[in-house]
């Protein structure tokens, strides 16, 4: 089971705490914190480490599972799904392309950085 330590949290008013934590999971699968087909902490254990309600930490569990990315297993708790981080991998970078990216890209050319320019810092 992967281990969570406690994670000090500044939630944001804009989005309910669920789904912030929803999107903290997600990146948990994406940077491989939550490895697909392993055991995910329990909803005590998650609403311990992020100091939530319980009741909080298991909406963002069913919403996950809602969505295909964490499966339960009766009576010994939660896995990431296989293909689990494919999945919002996808998603995700279709979400940058469609809504971050433009942005992003408007605000280089407006302060006339090339992408060449960028990429020699990195």
């Amino acid at each position: 089971m992967s281990e969570l330590k406690k994670r000090p949290h500044k939630w944001k008013n804009e989005q309910s705490i669920y789904r912030q934590l929803m999107d903290e999971i997600v990146a948990g699968i994406l940077e491989r914190r939550f490895p697909e087909g392993e055991m995910l902490p329990s909803v005590r254990s998650l609403a311990e480490s992020y100091d939530v309600n319980p009741l909080t930490a298991a909406k963002a569990y069913r919403e996950l599972a809602r969505e295909g990315l964490v499966q339960t297993l009766r009576g010994e708790g939660l896995i990431v799904q296989p293909g689990a981080r494919a999945t919002v991998l996808k998603r995700e970078r279709a979400h940058f392309f469609k809504e971050e990216w433009p942005a992003l890209r408007d605000r280089l050319a407006r302060m006339e950085v090339d992408l060449r320019s960028l990429l020699a810092t990195a």
